[in-house]
């Protein structure tokens, strides 16, 4: 996938738009590349003088930097070279999902970590960085850093993402996937029917029945034990 590249201009504003940040901007949207700003002073000028300047205060300079840098960093957090940037999710959970439908299918749509994992909402997205951020603990200390530790921890990590699930009713889920845009005529008879008494009546929510739809499901003898309704893996 092709990712437009970021630059950011600190200048002043020129009203003629032959120079500062006006003439930047320019530049960048020639070169591909998708601009920001931080502007550092206003002008009042023309092609032969400059009538006056306005700086910008320092205070306000550096809140548009900080909260620009603040959202960047953000963003990359989302990306999916940033989730598979260790081995414990590239070679076990990322490994899992290229197998499945939210990877490859028919319609080319396909979902990264983010996605499933980050709601899209501000105010929401902020809380869930914060909870991921206890999740750095098993890089740094290797809890989960062999096939075999990742298999032990399994299911307290999957249980803990469905609990997740649950209690914000698979507001992930409905980043992409909507009842309300569901055609259920043209769904297989068993979809249509379970979505239209347990979604749409609220009843239950998404992750109720599509554990495992990306992921492989852990081993539940040591749980809830086999053949729970609430471990029901969905098919593609």
């Amino acid at each position: 996938m092709n990712k437009t590249a970021i630059a950011v201009t600190v200048a002043g504003s020129d009203s003629g738009g032959g120079a500062g940040i006006q003439a930047d901007l320019k530049t960048f949207s020639a070169l591909g590349v998708y601009g920001a700003s931080v502007i550092t002073a206003l002008t009042a000028q023309n092609t032969r003088e400059v009538r006056a300047i306005h700086d910008v205060p320092a205070d306000f300079i550096a809140s548009v930097i900080f909260w620009g840098g603040f959202n960047t960093a953000m963003e990359l957090t989302n990306t999916e070279k940033f989730c598979t940037g260790c081995h414990e999710m590239r070679d076990n959970v990322f490994a899992e999902l290229k197998t499945t439908i939210h990877y490859s299918n028919r319609s080319g749509v396909r979902a990264i970590c983010s996605d499933c994992h980050v709601p899209h909402n501000w105010t929401d997205k902020i809380a869930r960085k914060m909870q991921a951020s206890k999740e750095v603990w098993g890089k740094i200390f290797g809890t989960i850093n062999t096939p075999e530790k990742f298999e032990a921890k399994r299911l307290e990590m999957a249980q803990r993402e469905w609990i997740r699930f649950r209690s914000n009713d698979s507001l992930e889920c409905r980043n992409c996937h909507s009842e309300k845009s569901m055609d259920f005529t043209r769904q297989s008879l068993r979809a249509s029917e379970a979505h239209q008494r347990f979604l749409v009546s609220g009843e239950k929510t998404c992750i109720d029945c599509h554990k495992g739809i990306a992921h492989e499901l852990p081993d539940m003898s040591t749980s809830m034990g086999h053949g729970h309704p609430s471990v029901a893996r969905a098919g593609n």
